[in-house]
């Protein structure tokens, strides 16, 4: 469908957006072009990093100090939280910034911490050598981290 067909349709495709499945009580999935059309997703700056190699359990403990934070707060309190999570979370709250001023034009003074979650990725298996030929198995695991900033109304 072209943008002229699927802005003629906006209010359908709302509708169906608006409704929730009966079952998975979640909202319907739209395609990437569709919610472009839309502006779903124009009002966030949002900033994903995969396969952190990093647990996910110790992602989620640096998260839950800067979630509803102002972000000059979630700056402070990343750079000076001494968990190895942090300096990746900092990395991700820059880029979640300018992907909310740059992209979608949002003001910086009035940004916050929305949404923030990590879930857990692939985890890497190892071997290491123990005595009398054993083995002992080495999981490295890794996490996907999202972030999610909006403006205060």
């Amino acid at each position: 469908m072209s943008k002229e067909e699927l802005l003629g349709q906006k209010d359908a495709i709302l509708e169906t957006y608006n409704t929730i499945h009966k079952k998975s009580n979640k909202p319907a999935l739209l395609t990437k072009k569709e919610r472009k059309a839309v502006g779903i997703g124009k009002d966030e700056g949002k900033a994903i990093l995969k396969y952190a190699r990093i647990s996910s359990r110790k992602v989620k403990i640096v998260l839950d100090l800067i979630k509803n934070k102002g972000i000059e707060e979630a700056y402070g309190i990343l750079r000076f939280t001494p968990k190895s999570a942090s300096e990746i979370l900092l990395k991700l709250l820059k880029s979640a910034e300018s992907n909310a001023s740059n992209n979608n034009g949002l003001n910086r003074d009035e940004l916050y911490v929305a949404e923030a979650y990590a879930s857990q990725g692939p985890t890497l298996k190892r071997i290491m050598p123990r005595a009398q030929g054993r083995a002992n198995r080495i999981r490295k695991r890794t996490s996907h981290i999202t972030l999610v900033l909006k403006e205060r109304k």
